[in-house]
Formats: C-alpha cells, structure tokens, sequence
C-alpha cells in the first residue's frame, strides 16, 4: 500500500518544507492559534509558485464555528474561484448548520463550483453530532475526503471510529486521520485504523530574531514553521 503525508502549513516556508521531506499535498492555512483560516490571495500564490505538490487551501473566513451568514459565504465562494484562478488542485472546506450537522446543500455547492478541483471536508466533521450520517452525506455532495480525528481530540484516541468510518465509507471517500499525528504513534495509527493518508503539521515554534522588542506590546503573537526532522521521521515510518 501506498501511503500519503499532507502537512497543514502555516505559511510558504513549512509548505517548502512539506515538499522536501516528501509530503504529497499541502493544506496551506493563515492563523494557527484560530485553527486555521483562508490564508491571503498573495499566500496562496507565491506558495501555488513554489511548489508542485497538490495545494489545498483551507476555505475558511473565520474562526469559533463552521456556520456562516450570507456574506461570509458569499467571501467562501469567492475565495474557491480564486484558488481556482491560482491553479490549486483542491480546497478544505467544511460548512454545518445551526443543529452542527452538515449543511448537504452548501456541501454540495462547494463541490461544485471547485470543480474540476478536489474537496477535503475539514474538521467540520469533528465537531458533528453524529459521525455515519455525516459521512454519507459528504459522500453525496461529493467530497473526495475528509480530514478527522475520529470526533476526539486527537486522531490516537480516535483510533476506533477511524477505523469503522474507513469501512463504512468502503473506497467512496478517503478517511484522512490528523490531529496529534506524529512519528512517534502513526505506525499505530496505521496498525489500528487502516488509513494510507493521514495529516500533521507537526509544527515547532519560531523564536523572534529581532535584536530589540517591546514588552508593552502583547498582540506581536507566535509564529509557526514545520518541524522537518520529525516530517523526516514521519516519512521514514510510511515509506517503511
């Protein structure tokens, strides 16, 4: 079996880094303490310029939930026409309803209007209140795969249901396992759910090179960058 890496990064230098190491895709994100969101028509194009793996862009205007109003999801159709502009091989994308199911219908647009690029539905899918119905309804409105840890914190503890979501979607959809995925469990990963995709950012964070900084100043934040010893090691476990 063949197995496939994809490095959520948080910028162009880990997505270089993604392609390295041997990582097969990027879902490139702006804003990791947010979990993610859409990163900016220059980001995604400089790093579309950058490397030739598959990139996929997280579509996400905004952090707290995954249910939009009508102009936040007029931003998220826009944002898919660009990433369709910049030559992206797909997106990750994920829209619930006010109940936290799957909203099918938008679902189903997405697909739609990304085409003929790929849809991973994002971890949408973990904050659902049930996971089989989820599942099939993203294999109707068409997603080639969706990114979970199982609905628990981390894709270890999730183990278990990955592996009953691998069955029950039967080669209609990739279940792509992430959240807490290192070199140092995927080989269980692997052993216990089945999976041949699985996603990390396996992230470190950078130290301020600055020579002078202001301490009153509190909004500067953090920034991250892939750590490519470990996506090494994670790449020696699947190609082993």
């Amino acid at each position: 079996m063949t197995y496939h890496l994809e490095i959520c990064a948080f910028g162009i230098q880990s997505a270089m880094i993604a392609e390295k190491t041997g990582a097969t895709r990027v879902e490139l994100c702006d804003n990791p303490i947010e979990g993610g969101t859409t990163p900016s028509y220059g980001a995604i194009k400089k790093t579309r310029e950058k490397i030739a793996i598959q990139l996929y862009p997280i579509i996400r205007p905004r952090s707290l939930n995954y249910f939009y109003d009508a102009e936040e999801w007029a931003i998220m159709l826009a944002d898919v026409l660009i990433c369709k502009e910049l030559g992206c091989d797909g997106i990750s994308v994920g829209v619930q309803k006010l109940n936290g199911e799957i909203d099918a219908d938008k679902m189903k647009r997405l697909v739609e209007i990304a085409y003929p690029m790929g849809v991973t539905c994002n971890r949408v899918f973990d904050v659902v209140p049930e996971a089989n119905n989820a599942l099939e309804v993203l294999i109707e409105a068409g997603c080639e795969r969706v990114l979970t840890s199982g609905l628990a914190s981390t894709a270890p503890e999730g183990a278990a249901l990955l592996k009953d979501l691998i069955k029950q979607a039967n080669g209609r959809i990739i279940i792509m396992p992430g959240a807490g995925v290192k070199s140092s469990n995927i080989k269980a990963l692997i052993d216990n759910t089945g999976a041949n995709e699985f996603h990390t950012s396996a992230r470190k964070m950078i130290q301020n090179p600055l020579d002078f900084s202001n301490s009153k100043v509190t909004d500067i934040g953090n920034m991250f960058v892939a750590d490519e010893d470990e996506l090494v090691k994670i790449m020696q476990v699947l190609r082993n």
